[in-house]
């Protein structure tokens, strides 16, 4: 079914905006997920309609994380024998959620995400690396891969911070180190985000005259983003989610009291 619609004039200053924001979105998501809280309040503002603000959200947005993921690949972090599971299931779990869609109204999983915030708040908090966990098994990965097919559907569902849910499940299950399970979420990210971009793309909700302008800032933003991920380490990525954990604990909660 096409989505497609007219598009509202964005000026240059507006665009110019846009590609800032998706700057800071990129750092942000890459260091603890989250980005969408920027770029979609920021879509809405210049005019676009929802489904297409959502859609030229991820259009723009697997810019940043495919940068991220190669900064964390750099610097040796990405665990490939798990990406080897974690990537396809996640992108299978993608279009998965988003074909659940015109089954189940995702409206009705706003209780269930905000438990699964707070769960996720607690695990970033309390969970300590594994000494071993410097990469997982041929059993962690299958895990992983469990994992990134679970959050990946729920990203093609619902989506409001799926990087973040990426992050929680590899440190609760794996025990990784933050900037690990970072690492390893960014491809699992960038799956799901390339599964939900394909199918935005298809049903004519991506506004490419916006998204490709964006894309800059979010490449910047997600290598920028990851280096300090990098370089920081676990201290500074646990401030992040937790900061982005509690702006979508805000968010839901709202949009669950107003019905929306």
């Amino acid at each position: 079914m096409s989505l497609r619609s007219p598009v509202p004039a964005v000026s240059p200053l507006e665009l110019a905006a846009l590609v800032l924001a998706a700057f800071f979105a990129g750092a942000v998501d890459a260091i603890g997920g989250g980005g969408g809280l920027i770029m979609v309040p920021a879509l809405l503002a210049v005019g676009l309609p929802p489904h297409l603000a959502l859609g030229t959200n991820k259009g723009q947005s697997l810019f940043g994380s495919l940068a991220a993921a190669v900064r964390y690949a750099r610097a040796g972090l990405v665990d490939w024998r798990a990406a080897r599971v974690t990537f396809p299931l996640a992108f299978l779990g993608a279009l998965a959620g988003a074909a659940l869609v015109s089954v189940i109204r995702p409206e009705v999983l706003r209780p269930l995400v905000l438990g699964l915030l707070v769960l996720a708040a607690v695990l970033v908090t309390v969970a300590r690396p594994r000494a071993e966990a410097r990469s997982a098994p041929v059993r962690g990965a299958w895990v992983a891969g469990i994992a990134a097919l679970a959050v990946g559907t729920y990203d093609g569902f619902f989506g409001p911070g799926a990087g973040t849910f990426y992050i929680a499940g590899f440190v609760g299950l794996l025990g990784l180190p933050l900037a690990r399970a970072s690492a390893d979420a960014k491809v699992a990210n960038f799956a799901s985000n390339v599964a939900a971009a394909v199918l935005f793309a298809s049903r004519g909700a991506i506004v490419w005259s916006i998204a490709l302008p964006l894309a800059a800032g979010q490449l910047l933003g997600g290598f920028l983003g990851a280096h300090i991920a990098v370089r920081r380490g676990d201290r500074v990525i646990r401030a992040v989610v937790l900061l982005v954990v509690l702006a979508l604990v805000i968010k839901v909660a709202r949009d669950l009291a107003l019905g929306r």
